[in-house]
């Protein structure tokens, strides 16, 4: 069910850090109120809760409608971003239409990031993207900007009749979807109309015109952006605001610009321990969104005055009244405004952009030895947004595959002629692939907690199976092959070179079917997942010639030739098993109608 009161990560820290923040607004408001006069009477106390009720319910219906969105559009716009060409014009439009569709610049971050980790496109390629997803976001306050809460309540009644009633997993995301944008527009009413008793109340209008100063407001914005972990909701209480006409045109353009610096917090906090590509990405946030704000706060008069130029006017009304019905339509406008002019300003550097980001955060040496492996594409930011958290998993496992491939790549020349440590070496690679798995059914068990259609519930339960498989593979070569080769060297025979022929024959298609079984997990490819499993005939042909090549070196006079025909017997029946486990991984891909019985 989309209908939760769980937090994401990249959109808010902490409930309590929430709690604080809206602490913080309310005592805005509330303490000017010790200098209040009896002329000034205002009810602090039902303003207060107002307030806090009204931005509570504007936060979590922005909550609400991102992951509805996430969750309608996600799996689509992942699509597009997939098929991106080089062009960072193309990238730039293609960012901000994913994240208009999303409604979170942070998820298409991490959706660049793993495309970039996965070489699918270059650094450089992503910074049009990124830089596109600021025009994304200004799609919000395009929408609160829309004079509709009269139609919230029954845009709240829709949406859950459709979220509660449905037993469609489609409508269900359409009703969140819905709700929560009808909860935007009655937290925007509430809070507007508790802000009314302030229209007359004199210290809190000195506290509006110190916001003129544009430094102020950008600080105020900012740091309020940095508590709440959100671009869209500071600019739609600024619109709020300037609905009732206590702000200007040009202090609602500074706490705008105030807004995109504190969004910068977001970028970087979610880029703690992630790889070196995520810091870099929000290291290319943090430069365009600053760059740009010091560009445009000298020509913030200028902006104001090419917004008003083509934003609808009210000359019918006058003084607070026209302020209040202007003003909100023009902070979105100039909102949007900034940041394309920004994006066709600084796009024309990316590759010089690039270059400064990799000086500054140059690559890391290799892993040092001691050092464990670590999951590499499993991000917490796509938790709640289950078909691109799902797509993770299916890299991670391209990820685990190489691992294991490591293994057989180095196993059988270990086996026929490698010392204990060459056979010590290849178990400790195991070590990698238990962390991998472990780590891997952790984030699928996170997922198994989000609301999940049939659909993905089945990938989940598929990918469970493909990477359980995984790991059998590596288990297989370290207790069972290492094992043989262990024995070899402790009973002092050699494999002779018509045997080790037949031997390395034989892994390499096994080889072969691993690698399409990792392949066909990782990219959904059931025309590669049909070809593994047809290779079970081969391998059958392959096993009986290397059994009757066997039992023809078994009358031979050599010394040790029953343990010698022992072991490598063996070794051939461990090569089944793997394929085995191959091919019951390429299974999970192909429909369950497709799939015939051994």
């Amino acid at each position: 069910m989309i209908f939760k009161t769980t937090c994401s990560n990249n959109e808010f820290i902490t409930r309590p850090l929430i709690l604080l923040c809206l602490g913080g607004v309310l005592a805005l408001f509330t303490l000017p109120a010790l200098g209040a006069t009896a002329e000034q009477s205002i009810e602090w106390g039902v303003m207060g809760m107002k307030l806090f009720g009204g931005l509570a319910l504007f936060l979590f219906g922005m909550e609400q409608m991102a992951d509805a969105l996430k969750a309608v559009a996600g799996d689509r716009m992942k699509g597009i971003l997939a098929k991106l060409t080089s062009n960072r014009f193309m990238g730039a439009a293609t960012g901000a239409f994913v994240t208009a569709v999303i409604q979170s610049s942070s998820v298409t971050t991490v959706l660049v990031v793993g495309f970039i980790t996965a070489g699918l496109m270059t650094f450089s390629q992503s910074i049009g993207i990124i830089m596109g997803a600021n025009i994304g976001t200004t799609i919000t306050a395009q929408i609160v900007a829309f004079k509709v809460t009269k139609a919230a309540l029954l845009m709240i009644g829709v949406g859950f009749s459709m979220l509660f009633i449905s037993k469609n997993e489609s409508v269900k995301q359409y009703g969140g979807m819905i709700m929560g944008l009808g909860l935007v527009f009655f937290g925007m009413s509430v809070m507007s109309d508790a802000m009314k008793p302030l229209r007359s109340y004199q210290p809190f209008l000195d506290l509006m015109i110190s916001m003129e100063s544009p430094l102020i407001g950008i600080v105020v914005a900012a740091a309020f952006t940095g508590l709440i972990q959100s671009s869209s909701a500071t600019t739609g209480i600024v619109i709020v605001m300037a609905s009732q006409g206590f702000i200007t045109l040009p202090a609602g353009i500074a706490l705008a610009f105030g807004a995109n610096i504190g969004t910068c917090v977001t970028a970087m906090l979610a880029s703690i321990g992630k790889p070196r590509e995520a810091v870099r990405a929000a290291m290319v946030h943090v430069i365009f969104n600053v760059s740009g704000v010091l560009l445009w706060i000298m020509f913030i008069p200028h902006l104001a005055d090419f917004v008003v130029s083509f934003s609808p006017s009210h000359p019918e009304l006058s003084g607070i009244e026209r302020l209040g019905a202007e003003t909100p339509r023009q902070i979105a406008n100039a909102h949007t405004v900034f940041n394309i002019a920004n994006t066709l300003v600084f796009i024309w550097f990316t590759a010089y952009i690039a270059r400064i980001v990799e000086w500054l955060l140059p690559d890391r040496l290799i892993e040092e030895e001691g050092i464990a492996v670590s999951a590499k594409y499993l991000d917490e930011e796509l938790l709640s947004t289950p078909s691109l958290a799902l797509d993770r998993v299916r890299l991670e496992v391209l990820h685990m595959g190489e691992r294991v491939q490591a293994m057989l790549d180095q196993i059988m020349p270990a086996i026929i002629g490698g010392s204990h440590e060459s056979l010590n070496a290849v178990a400790q690679l195991d070590d990698e692939v238990d962390i991998l798995y472990e780590q891997i059914l952790d984030y699928l068990g996170r997922i198994s907690k989000q609301s999940l259609t049939d659909r993905q519930t089945e990938e989940l339960l598929s990918l469970m199976e493909a990477v359980g498989d995984l790991e059998n593979i590596g288990d297989t070569i370290e207790t069972n092959l290492v094992s043989l080769g262990h024995e070899r060297i402790s009973i002092g025979f050699s494999i002779s070179e018509p045997t080790k022929q037949v031997l390395e024959g034989f892994h390499r298609v096994i080889i072969r079917a691993v690698d399409g079984a990792v392949q066909s997990v990782s990219q959904i490819n059931t025309e590669v997942a049909h070809a593994v499993v047809a290779m079970k005939d081969e391998i059958t042909s392959l096993a009986d010639s290397a059994a009757q090549h066997q039992a023809a070196r078994l009358v031979v006079e050599e010394p040790n030739r029953i343990a010698a025909y022992t072991t490598e017997v063996d070794i051939i029946e461990k090569q089944k098993r793997i394929y085995y486990f191959a091919k019951r991984m390429a299974k999970t891909v192909i429909p369950p109608e497709e799939v015939e019985e051994d």
